[in-house]
């Protein structure tokens, strides 16, 4: 019998507790589309704000994601990355055992914005070659990025080889000009029209934002780049420590005493 029962607990969260339940045992898979709101108010005799509300949770969890038009999914594992190493698109998809690849959606010449102006150290008068891409993972989107880059890097890329190549690939292989460095700021973000039609979700969808610039050897910057990540597909670790320069333990203090000691 999958009709709920009306009590302490509300419907809606009664009904995103048996879909969390049966994501978890296999019911609903990775990838799979969920039945369609009108199917879930049949079965499990509930209204349709009910099955809605329970699905805004699981969206909002990142269990699921809507794809406009097309209904509602389970969302694939999460891809893990590491603020340690400084890694390109490729290498972290690769190693989250995901298929990488790119479209071009955008490539010109333009005046350089003020954000990127400020990133870059360059005039506001400055052109900078702008590069939009989508980026997938089994096909799937993932991420879209906006890249901008001085003349002097931009005009060196191909931009059919930025299908299947990185930016710093390109570079440091065809050109010598190794990417080092770079900083990063991560903050969250909610989908506009256009993301969400590129990203397949809906508008307002969360979004991990990182505004990310690189630099070369000589510390010069190579590029600014603003990437929006599905929320539901990404999440970053960073394992830090407690410093304390110059100090000693209690323990290391007295050490020479415990060792000074008879036997």
């Amino acid at each position: 019998m999958s009709e709920l029962r009306t009590g302490s607990t509300p419907l809606y969260q009664q009904l995103a507790t048996r879909l969390r339940e049966q994501i978890a045992t296999g019911v609903f898979r990775p990838g799979d589309r969920l039945p369609s709101e009108d199917a879930l108010c049949v079965e499990y005799g509930v209204s349709r704000i009910t099955v809605r509300a329970a699905l805004d949770q699981l969206v909002d969890s990142g269990l699921l994601w809507r794809k406009r038009g097309k209904g509602t999914f389970v969302s694939s594992r999460q891809v893990e990355q590491d603020l340690i190493h400084l890694t390109d698109f490729v290498e972290d998809m690769a190693a989250a055992g995901l298929q990488p690849s790119s479209r071009v959606t955008y490539w010109g010449e333009e005046p350089v914005p003020e954000d990127a102006a400020e990133a870059l150290g360059l005039s506001g008068a400055l052109p900078v070659v702008r590069l939009d891409r989508l980026r997938l993972a089994d096909d799937v989107p993932i991420a879209f990025d906006v890249t901008y880059l001085p003349l002097r890097y931009g005009r060196l890329l191909d931009r059919e080889t930025l299908e299947r190549e990185t930016i710093y690939h390109q570079l440091e292989t065809q050109y010598g000009i190794p990417v080092i460095a770079g900083t990063f700021v991560v903050e969250a973000g909610l989908a506009s029209n256009e993301l969400a039609r590129q990203l397949e979700v809906e508008r307002g969808a969360p979004l991990l934002v990182i505004q990310r610039t690189s630099y070369s050897q000589a510390r010069d910057p190579i590029y600014y780049q603003i990437r929006s990540y599905r929320a539901d597909r990404v999440r970053y670790r960073l394992e830090v420590k407690r410093d304390y320069p110059d100090r000693r333990t209690h323990l290391m203090e007295f050490a020479p005493v415990f060792e000074s000691e008879p036997e």
